[in-house]
């Protein structure tokens, strides 16, 4: 099943930090999110212990995320990147702000995979709960042979039961991944 996800209906909220606002796409009670986030200001990254992170820089430069352990480059556009949501960060804006897309999810409930797809490439994905969207201008996809278009900020839900093709035809395809465990 294809449901198209328009930017009228997301959900805007408030950093569980208070320091800032992130647009959630979509969402799945307490399980997961996908949602696209400005950092205008550098500062620490909310507590999501329990909770597994993928992010990727869409827009702007030169983000990263300082740990105790050392430092997670997301300096690199359409780069995705993974840390779990325990870990204490402290991001670091190098050259401005910046945009990013971030899949969360609880680790005892899904499996999460972030994946981003240039036109010609082709991914499987194993059923569950997919979230293509158009994160750097429009794209044009098939899912299983059928043909879709996508304009800039708008999604598409695909829940599959059973292996499914998925291609990007044009542009640029932010993939995100649940599957349930």
């Amino acid at each position: 099943m294809i449901t198209r996800l328009d930017p009228s209906q997301y959900r805007r909220a408030p950093w569980k930090n208070g320091g800032g606002v992130t647009v959630d796409i979509a969402e799945e009670d307490d399980a997961w999110r996908f949602g696209r986030t400005p950092i205008t200001t550098p500062g620490p990254f909310s507590d999501y212990a329990g909770f597994d992170r993928l992010q990727v820089l869409v827009a702007g430069r030169g983000l990263v995320l300082d740990t105790p352990d050392g430092e997670i480059d997301v300096r690199t556009p359409f780069k995705p990147v993974r840390f779990t949501g325990e870990t204490r960060i402290v991001s670091r804006l190098e050259a401005g702000p910046v945009e990013v897309v971030n899949l969360i999810g609880a680790r005892d409930k899904v499996r999460l995979a972030l994946d981003v797809l240039a036109a010609g490439s082709t991914l499987n994905l194993e059923a569950g709960t997919h979230l293509a969207y158009a994160a750097h201008g429009d794209l044009t996809l098939e899912v299983d042979g059928e043909p879709l278009d996508l304009a800039l900020d708008h999604a598409l839900r695909v829940e599959t039961s059973s292996p499914t093709m998925i291609a990007c035809t044009g542009g640029v395809l932010l993939l995100g991944s649940v599957i349930c465990v």
